[in-house]
């Protein structure tokens, strides 16, 4: 379905109730007859599973440490 955009922001609701119900798969919006926008149902996702990158990250053992010269940068001291 393409509907141009005074009556997308006029029927706004009843546009995302018919793509909620299944009624039409999307909604196109048109400025001066270019869509420039769609209206679809959400894409099912999966449910997140932790761990997935377990193995595959590795920091190095200085990663907490703060270099001196950039404490001092954040304190507004020059080096």
């Amino acid at each position: 379905m393409r509907v141009n955009m005074h009556d997308a922001k006029t029927n706004l609701s009843k546009l995302v109730a018919a793509v909620e119900s299944g009624e039409t798969d999307e909604v196109e919006i048109a400025r001066s007859g270019h869509v420039v926008a769609r209206i679809v149902p959400p894409r099912a996702r999966s449910p997140r599973r932790p761990g997935q990158w377990a193995g595959r990250v590795r920091m190095d053992e200085d990663f907490d440490r703060l270099p001196e010269e950039v404490a001092a940068a954040f304190r507004g001291e020059r080096p």
